[in-house]
């Protein structure tokens, strides 16, 4: 290597060179992977506005304490709706805005589980008494569901409401320590009202299970807590310091009254006289927690596309070990060991963006149907969001922390930018529904659908059941996976489909003995079935969504997809006899030809690696990365950060007088040294 060789300018004339060598049109992908031409336009215009708002700055962030990023989120709150209000923004800009938002704000809490929930399941006279103050943002809301002894058992919860017929009030009551309510975004110090989950309790001691109502917190005068309730902060133990700003909180109820009127009454409802009102399904009260679950999907795939952004950027720039034909150490992202970790990221935030559009319009008309009493679409929802939140919260943990160790010891750094998004979202996997609850949920429906295909009247397959045709057409016969296999998407896509019916069936026929995880395998494989029906809808439909060039790379995204999920399902494809050793198979070994395959898509997507991951969008204010500027330079741009370090303010510490002086000191002192 030459030695007037400058890394520093190398890196962006790797990135320039990198972006040079894809051949899709970055700005078509862009527009298609936003929602089109008129999102993206109207992203770009939002993110320059608040990119350019001191209020939105990032610079110093990973500086901040807790109670600054408290009073930062606070701040970003009210900033975000000021300008609504001056730019004019309709409601979907301001879904823009605040999707852009790259740190939890207590408003979230407020539109995204207090809001929906009242105007789904609270009756006309509550709603028309709240519904201007709740889109005004003139109240602030949060839901409280979770306790300090129980989360996701629903059926033991032990906060009470209490029916009073001669009042026609309501007592809400935490009869114990385990029943604070514990974990609520907002309630710590930002909402003055909530949504809380408890058990309702009829004259004669009629325990009916948990119900919601709605209930003021705090003074809209001062602020103050009202009487009867205990609120607070739960403070900052969140895992790696996570959600610091936003003030999930703690409330216990000392025998508090509200209006008969407060139960959110739409569907399950207390006549005057203490009788009970059955709702016309079982699950109506799940309609919030499916909405706030399906958001978590194109959730994920943003984060995702963010974590593929940022670390290869950073391996495209990246020079370190082997000399390469340009006699300059190879750039990190050639080797296949990085390479095969990071591509595959690609994909599933491809694959997820998509699929959380989809699911935002089911939700969407599920929302309208249940406006006027049509629950049909509700169970088959419930169990296809809770299916899917498992897949995208346990994939997009894994990916995030991926793409950060792919960048070694500058990874670590929080101005990677990584960190916080992982932290962030580690607790995606708990909240909204404990993942492993939510996937007895997934596999109990299952199981129910299986065994009806016995029965005079089956159920119909449809949605997340539509594999169940495979068992219930007796003459079909499971594939073999051979070497075409892992080229063709429709081959992947009925092998994973296979898997899924035949896991079910297993399970079924073993209730009685089962094994450990198979609870967690047929989940899985349910929802990995579900998916991979789609991306074949998505696949079939590429020809109209893009010109030519990009259709063939996008294709192989789709199909990268495919194979890195039956490459993750190899133990049950290999268990089920879908992939056998065949005389043709020289190292006897049947899943090497889908690993090379894996391998070869990866490096066939590498010249595209840097256009498709421009084609997500994103701006530097948004990644708040140094290892995923657009430019490259990432050495200065850690440089940068690094000064601003509040510790580089002074030459000197004020720790040294106190503390290094005096150890310095005693130490020279018992050596004897004079220096």
């Amino acid at each position: 290597m030459s030695s007037s060789h400058d890394p520093t300018k190398q890196n962006a004339i790797d990135m320039t060179n990198a972006r040079a060598a894809t051949s899709i049109e970055v700005a078509d992908v862009r527009k298609f992977l936003n929602g089109g031409p008129l999102l993206w336009d109207r992203r770009k215009k939002i993110v320059t506005i608040l990119s350019n708002d001191p209020v939105f700055d990032k610079s110093l962030r990973a500086f901040h304490s807790r109670q600054e990023q408290f009073l930062r989120g606070e701040a970003i709150s009210n900033r975000l709706y000021e300008l609504q209000e001056l730019h004019k923004w309709s409601q979907e800009d301001m879904t823009i805005a605040l999707s852009v938002m790259d740190e939890p704000l207590p408003i979230a809490s407020h539109n995204i589980t207090f809001k929906p929930v009242l105007e789904l399941q609270a009756s006309t006279e509550l709603r028309s008494k709240y519904a201007a103050m709740t889109a005004s943002k003139g109240i602030l809301g949060c839901y409280l569901q979770t306790e300090l002894g129980h989360g996701s058992n629903l059926s033991c919860l032990e906060t009470t409401a209490t029916y009073l017929p001669q009042t026609q009030e309501f007592e809400l009551h935490s009869p114990t320590l385990t029943s604070t309510k514990w974990w609520s975004g907002a309630l710590g110090k930002t909402a003055t009202h909530g949504i809380i989950q408890a058990k309702l309790i009829l004259p004669g001691e009629k325990d009916m299970g948990p119900h919601l109502f709605f209930v003021q917190l705090r003074s809209l005068e001062t602020h103050e807590t009202l009487p009867g309730r205990t609120l607070g902060d739960v403070g900052q133990p969140d895992t790696l310091c996570g959600w610091a700003s936003t003030d999930n909180g703690f409330a216990r109820f000392d025998h508090v009254r509200i209006p008969k009127e407060n139960m959110l009454s739409k569907f399950a409802g207390v006549s005057d006289a203490g009788e009970y009102v059955t709702p016309p399904h079982a699950k109506m009260s799940f309609s919030g927690l499916i909405y706030f679950r399906s958001l978590m999907v194109t959730n994920a795939g943003w984060l995702i596309a963010k974590a593929a952004t940022v670390s290869i950027r950073y391996a495209t720039v990246r020079r370190q070990g082997e000399i390469g034909p340009d006699g300059l150490e190879r750039q990190i992202i050639t080797y296949p060991s990085v390479h095969v970790r990071i591509i595959p990221l690609l994909a599933r935030a491809f694959v997820y963006l998509e699929l959380g559009r989809a699911l935002t319009r089911r939700v969407d008309e599920l929302t309208r149907d249940l406006s006027v009493g049509d629950t049909t679409q509700l169970a088959e929802l419930h169990h296809m969001v809770s299916g899917l939140k498992v897949l995208v919260s346990t994939t997009g943990i894994q990916d995030l922390e991926t793409a950060r160790r792919s960048m070694g010891g500058h990874g670590y750094s929080a101005f990677a930018g990584l960190g916080k998004l992982y932290a962030d979202f580690l607790p995606a996997a708990t909240y909204e529904g404990e993942n492993s609850i939510l996937e007895q949920q997934v596999v109990r429906a299952a199981l129910k659908t299986f065994r009806s295909l016995s029965t005079p009247r089956p159920a119909s397959l449809s949605g997340t059941s539509s594999y169940l045709c495979l068992i219930r057409d007796k003459a079909l016969v499971p594939p073999k996976a051979t070497a075409d296999t892992w080229a063709k998407p429709e081959a992947a896509i009925s092998l994973l489909e296979w898997r899924a019916s035949l896991l079910v069936q297993e399970m079924a026929n073993t209730t009685t003995t089962p094994d450990p995880s198979i609870t967690q395998r047929v989940s899985r494989a349910i929802t990995e079935a579900f998916v991979a029906a789609r991306v074949g809808e998505l696949i079939a439909a590429l020809d109209s969504a893009f010109k030519p060039r990009a259709v063939a790379v996008v294709r192989k995204v789709y199909l990268l997809y495919l194979l890195t999920t039956l490459e993750s399902a190899l133990v049950d494809l290999l268990s089920l006899g879908l992939i056998i050793a065949t005389v043709e198979t020289a190292t006897h070994n049947p899943t090497r030809g889908l690993r090379l395959a894996v391998a070869r898509l990866c490096k066939e997507l590498l010249p595209e690696a840097i256009g498709l991951s421009d084609a997500f969008g994103f701006s530097d204010w948004e990644l708040d990365s140094a290892l995923g500027v657009y430019d490259g330079r990432v050495y200065e741009a850690l440089w940068a950060k690094a000064q601003q370090e509040p510790l580089n303010r002074t030459d000197v510490t004020e720790a040294y007088e106190v503390s290094i002086k005096p150890l310095l000191l005693r130490g020279q002192k018992i050596a004897g040294a004079k220096l």
